[in-house]
């Protein structure tokens, strides 16, 4: 496709959704809900179409030579759609927040001014790799008003179609209105520049992916930008530490599942424990086939290869883990606001007052005490579901479930009340 014709179609598409946001926005809760249960039997109906998609998306993945963990992010089987499925029914149960009253009060002349939540509008989404994105994002938009442009990877072209297809498809059926849910069709990168520029239409936009797509994204956004940026996520490991509670944070952390962005991706051991608490947590990550990446005095006391400098700001998604010594927690915590995304970093420790010490200082969304990394999740915080994990501090932070994806609106009241 030329340029003219990515930005006359994305266009297009954003004025469908300027006009479908104004419908949405005054939806009931009980429509929204009707809509979302028609939306997960369309999931279901279409369960044959969506794997034979996403087997072509796997297949093209292998091709590409995809890591393993990076193929698992893409993979769909019976199960993982079924849960698809289920978790658009799920977001119909939850508590609408449109509507809610965050405040209110009475002014001396008789005004009286209420403060409550209203849908952001048209929210664009820019994501990579996982097809569930495509629901777990069109069906929270959907749940708090809002109408959304997502904008999938190109190595899950056809599973991302497929589920929007079917998303659409199933909601039409219960008053799902037009341009609710669209998905950009094709992967020319030329798509995300013109979706950053067209602040007429998106009122926010939403990256999900690497650093390269993030910062590209924020570069050219002419709307607010909240990112998903990496999940470089640290434990420490305090003196006064349970060892064994200890190996099993971090084994949980890393290998639960490796390729997300709350997976651990760099553990720090306080040196007063470090020769008894290595070869322990060493032992058990041989055991899951993690690949540890050490400094000088981790290689001294237990077989690791040897970090680099750029090993402490990568994010791995995979079965690798840099660990290095530190000499206190006041160290644990430089290295840590030094080279966190700001995601989720987590303290084990017997010590209360060093788990507060710790998590007064460390300045990321999520800080965890005695608390495997992998619960940084809207669905473990009780939301739900979620939209991603902002490590933005406006206007969201952290796991992001319907409440975030709303704005709020001042109604005031009065009877004459005049100025002059």
């Amino acid at each position: 496709m030329t340029s003219e014709e990515i930005k006359e179609q994305v266009y297009a598409m954003g004025k469908k959704a300027r006009a479908a946001a104004l419908a949405l926005a005054v939806l009931s809760e009980e429509k929204k809900n009707e809509i979302l249960r028609a939306m997960a039997a369309g999931i279901r109906d279409s369960a044959a179409g969506i794997l034979e998609a996403n087997a072509k998306d796997i297949s093209a993945g292998e091709e590409r030579g995809l890591t393993s963990a990076m193929l698992d992010r893409l993979r769909l089987d019976a199960v993982r759609l079924e849960a698809v499925a289920a978790g658009v029914e799920k977001v119909a149960t939850l508590p609408d927040p449109v509507g809610e009253v965050l405040g209110e009060w009475d002014r001396p002349n008789g005004i009286r001014i209420q403060q409550l939540r209203v849908p952001i509008g048209v929210i664009g989404i820019i994501y990579e790799s996982r097809p569930n994105v495509t629901s777990d994002a069109a069906v929270l938009c959907l749940k708090s008003g809002n109408a959304t442009i997502l904008r999938g990877g190109s190595e899950a072209i056809h599973s991302n179609r497929a589920l929007a297809e079917a998303l659409q498809a199933g909601g039409e059926k219960a008053g799902l209105p037009e341009g609710a849910i669209q998905l950009i069709p094709f992967t020319d990168r030329e798509s995300v520049a013109v979706m950053a520029g067209m602040d007429q239409y998106l009122d926010l936009i939403i990256p999900r992916g690497g650093k390269g797509l993030i910062e590209t994204v924020v570069s050219l956004a002419r709307m607010p930008v909240i990112k998903h940026y990496d999940g470089i996520c640290h434990a420490y490991i305090h003196p006064k530490a349970d060892l064994e509670m200890a190996v099993k944070i971090v084994v949980d952390s890393k290998t639960q599942k490796p390729s997300v962005c709350n997976a651990l991706e760099t553990l720090l051991v306080d040196e007063a424990i470090a020769a008894e608490f290595l070869p322990l947590v060493a032992v058990a990550l041989a055991e899951k086939k993690v690949e540890l990446r050490g400094d000088e005095k981790t290689c001294a006391i237990i077989d690791a290869k040897a970090a680099t400098e750029e090993d402490w700001g990568t994010e791995y998604l995979d079965y690798i883990l840099a660990v290095k010594v530190v000499p206190s927690l006041e160290a644990a915590v430089a290295h840590i606001n030094e080279f966190s995304s700001q995601h989720t970093e987590v303290i084990v420790t017997k010590d209360g007052e060093a788990a507060e010490k710790f998590m007064r200082e460390i300045d990321s969304a999520c800080v965890f005490h005695n608390v495997s990394t992998r619960f940084s999740d809207g669905e473990e915080f009780g939301f739900g579901a979620e939209i991603g994990i902002s490590t933005d501090k406006l206007h969201a932070r952290g796991p992001m479930g319907l409440r975030e994806l709303t704005s709020y609106q001042y109604r005031v009241r009065g009877d004459g009340q005049l100025k002059a």
